[in-house]
């Protein structure tokens, strides 16, 4: 199943409160991400349907094996095109709000030449 961003926002919001709580709720989601409490329980049960997380009463959301590896992929995607960008001079907040859009985007290609390139320039 191919996940379209809302998606993959979804994914990467749950994958960094699990890494901040043990217990994630609806709740959180829709306070973490500004939206409304059913669009969060809509795209959490097409998550679910999807294999990519499940919805546990006595330890709230939590990502599958799948929706780990999916989401550590956007995550580290949005982490490495914010600090391209900042190396670039581009302000912090402005590069993590570009790199959010483009993480969806950019082929594995293309982030693997960037990645490469920030790791050659650390050298």
């Amino acid at each position: 199943m191919v996940l379209q961003e809302s998606g993959e926002m979804y994914l990467e919001t749950i994958y960094v409160l699990s890494h901040k709580k043990s217990f994630v709720r609806a709740k959180d989601v829709s306070e973490q991400m500004g939206v409304t409490r059913p669009s969060v329980s809509r795209a959490i049960h097409l998550l679910e349907d999807g294999g990519f997380l499940n919805i546990e009463e006595s330890s709230g959301i939590r990502l599958t094996e799948l929706g780990q590896e999916l989401a550590a992929k956007i995550y580290e995607r949005h982490l490495v095109m914010t600090q391209y960008f900042v190396s670039l001079g581009v302000d912090a907040e402005t590069a993590s709000n570009d790199a959010c859009r483009i993480e969806h985007v950019i082929s594995d290609e293309t982030f693997a030449a960037v990645k490469n390139h920030m790791a050659a320039m650390k050298h």
